[in-house]
């Protein structure tokens, strides 16, 4: 899973980082993981970053990213999350 992103920033290094509104993204689609169509929403692919990378951008650079909930939802897998469990039954 990659990144696709409103707008861009270039680093110290010289290479392109995503900024603003950013989504999950598989390549060889035209969409992101939430439904937005890349191209109507003019979203940039950044094909070198990896979602999870993403995750850890977003808590470093602060309010200049903003992670798309639903894609943050589709793209981590049911079975990764806490199962509901009842802990007394009913009499």
């Amino acid at each position: 899973m990659k990144v696709a992103a409103s707008s861009q920033r270039i680093d110290e290094d010289g290479v392109r980082q995503p900024e603003g509104e950013v989504h999950a993204w598989m390549p060889r689609t035209n969409q992101t993981l939430c439904g937005l169509s890349l191209y109507r929403s003019a979203l940039s692919r950044f094909e070198h970053v990896p979602w999870a990378d993403a995750l850890w951008l977003a808590d470093t650079v602060g309010d200049r990213m903003w992670l798309c909930p639903r894609c943050a939802a589709a793209a981590n897998p049911a079975g990764d999350r806490r199962r509901w469990k009842r802990l007394h039954p009913r009499p």
